[in-house]
């Protein structure tokens, strides 16, 4: 097989199976050759890439880990980390797409549905068919979503759900929402499909971020929801919170995509720029951005290989997580933001994609827990105090 292009100082491609190079290379190959092109315009439009969702579903990246019998792929947490690298190298909506797909939409309903809600949905979101969306955030509980005040109260043959949902990404162009509601102070998964009467999901714009993603809100006004569409395994707050540590997982494999396009593009961009008769390569206060990305770099890929490793293990828990999550997010935007720097004005042109990175990571380091909620979470298992409140 062809040896790796990209940036892998420490070697690690060397660890990894024949099966996850090759998710790797066919997925950095798609972003090549199908977002690359594309990208662009979609983010200065404010437009997520539809075209791309069949492509994405054609090459399994729609429940990588979820087993083959539900249309799955049946592959390691490795190999959806490194899918996920991939795609965000590309961009960070089209890597978002697919882990809410994912870790957000198909984790939950194999993990907490019936096997008739496994049956329905999950084959029809594997190739694309249907696509999900998660409604957990709300307009006045984001870091702490056990203040949720979106409620399902029981009626004769379901529930009525009444509340709102925020900054939800797919949203309105999601056929199925795993919406989590309090059902008698108790938070559980239901499933709100689209078209649902009382169910309406508006498209938020005017962001300066994720500009190639849907971002929406999720209403819910007197929704009947059967009762065949709760999820009957969904128990209490730590079912959601097990979906965003999934989602986490990926995001931290995610940005070190992010990184390297930031990193590669800053060294060919520096050894082409000739600035008093020498490339700006040449110069000591480069090459020490470039040495500290590199480093970086390295550090984030060595974190996200050993995290990979314990979740196909079942050894994972969600503070190793958190530390990936925090560090590689913080140090993606560092890296973004450098890069700029060296890329000077061209840094903020279209023509490279450092500003859209820079601009995307601002929003992963926010959500799906920020810097500060996860600095408390390690907090918390250092010290055994929890510093939340």
């Amino acid at each position: 097989m062809e040896q790796f292009r990209g940036t892998d100082f420490y070697k690690i491609d060397d660890l990894l199976t024949r099966e996850e190079k090759l998710v790797r290379d066919s997925v950095r190959d798609f972003v090549e050759d199908k977002v690359f092109p594309i990208i662009e315009k979609h983010y200065s439009e404010g437009t997520f890439p539809m075209e791309l969702v069949p492509q994405m579903a054609e090459l399994g990246l729609f429940g990588i880990t979820i087993p083959e019998n539900y249309g799955g792929a049946g592959m390691t947490y490795t190999a959806y980390g490194l899918a996920m690298q991939e795609l965000e190298r590309g961009d960070s909506g089209v890597r978002s797409f697919a882990s809410v797909q994912n870790s957000l939409v198909m984790y939950p309903i194999y993990t907490f549905g019936s096997e008739e809600q496994k049956q329905k949905w999950l084959p029809k979101l594997a190739t694309g068919e249907k696509i999900g969306c998660f409604g957990l955030t709300e307009p006045d509980f984001g870091s702490n979503p056990g203040g949720m005040v979106t409620k399902a109260e029981k009626v004769d043959g379901g529930y009525l759900l009444n509340g709102a949902k925020m900054w939800i990404t797919n949203g309105t162009i999601a056929d199925v929402a795993v919406v989590w509601a309090k059902l008698d102070g108790k938070v559980r998964g239901f499933l709100v499909e689209k078209g649902f009467k009382g169910f309406s999901a508006p498209e938020m714009k005017g962001k300066h971020s994720l500009r190639a993603s849907v971002t929406s809100e999720l209403i819910f006004e007197d929704v009947f929801v059967p009762e065949e569409n709760l999820l009957p395994k969904s128990d209490g707050l730590k079912s959601p919170l097990m979906c965003l540590t999934q989602a986490r997982y990926g995001i931290a494999w995610g940005v070190t995509g992010a990184m390297a396009a930031c990193y590669e593009t800053a060294v060919d961009y520096s050894l082409s720029r000739v600035q008093f008769s020498k490339p700006i390569a040449g110069y000591q206060l480069i090459q020490d951005k470039l040495a500290n990305m590199l480093t970086e770099i390295t550090k984030s890929q060595l974190l996200n290989y050993r995290l990979g490793r314990l979740m196909d293990e079942k050894k994972a828990k969600f503070t190793h997580v958190s530390m990936a999550k925090r560090n590689n997010c913080e140090k993606a935007l560092e890296i973004a933001s450098s890069a700029r720097e060296i890329l000077g004005a061209n840094g903020i042109s279209n023509e490279y994609p450092v500003m859209r990175h820079l601009a995307n990571l601002h929003a992963v380091k926010t959500y799906e827990g920020t810097h500060e909620m996860h600095t408390l979470i390690l907090g918390e298992m250092i010290t055994g105090i929890p510093a939340f409140e």
